[in-house]
């Protein structure tokens, strides 16, 4: 994937921050897109601390939930680095409680930024792909789209609905050399998940058959596995890691 333009949404998290080194340390010239609310400083000090790392990777903000914001990040990505050939959608938020108290907010902000973005995005990106006959896209999922999560119903029903948008855009353009994949991680080591009480954290891990949480660069490794050009064979496919925790 030497040369080849990676965009990255929510590319500052633990799992996208593995993706983008990933791909970075494969040769592809990754851009990160983010949010976090407008600070820009905090985005640029993480853009510093990866270049000390020595990883080169360039940032753009972007509201994912909004078709035009995410038209102008391409825009913009097209005009400075050329056509974007690896896609990796991987934005996405939580916001759980149980349906009966779940207010539209709560619904509707989850399934804007997991699963609108997925939409928004790869539609804007999709047309230069086709043109140039190669593209990979891939769209981060979740456990929780595969088995239903309590306390969950917008985080799942969002999730769930990108293994609609994957096998169905894999369809319609197979013939153009693109492929369009999932990745369903199970829990990952972030600092989302650490950030959970230790006794909670335990009786999770009790759930997982190989006694462990899994670690984003495992994730950001089948990443760079379906963005190679050898994996040209491999679309509208689910990869489930999880630790054996579900199995489908």
């Amino acid at each position: 994937m030497k040369n080849r333009v990676a965009l990255v949404t929510g590319g500052m998290g633990g799992i996208g921050s593995a993706i983008c080194r990933h791909l970075a340390t494969h040769g592809a010239k990754v851009i990160a897109s983010y949010n976090k609310s407008g600070n820009h400083e905090a985005a640029k000090e993480w853009q510093a601390q990866q270049l000390a790392e020595g990883y080169d990777t360039h940032i753009y903000y972007v509201d994912v939930t909004d078709f035009q914001s995410c038209a102008n990040l391409i825009k913009q990505i097209e005009e400075k680095f050329g056509a974007i050939d690896i896609l990796v959608n991987n934005a996405g938020i939580t916001c759980d409680t149980q349906l009966y108290k779940m207010d539209i907010d709560q619904w509707q902000s989850v399934l804007r930024t997991n699963l609108d973005s997925i939409f928004n995005v790869t539609r804007n990106v999709i047309n230069k792909m086709i043109k140039h006959r190669y593209g990979r896209i891939i769209n981060i999922s979740s456990i929780s789209g595969q088995k239903g999560q309590y306390g969950q119903v917008n985080y799942a029903a969002s999730k769930a609905g990108i293994h609609g948008f994957t096998k169905s855009l894999a369809q319609e353009v197979a013939h153009n050399g693109i492929t369009v994949n999932t990745i369903s991680p199970g829990y990952i080591e972030t600092q989302m998940v650490m950030a959970i009480p230790e006794s909670v954290r335990e009786k999770i891990i009790a759930q997982i058959p190989v006694g462990r949480f899994g670690k984003p660069e495992e994730i950001a490794q089948a990443v760079g596995f379906l963005a190679a050009e050898s994996s040209g064979f491999i679309t509208g496919s689910n990869l489930t890691i999880n630790g054996g925790q579900y199995l489908t």
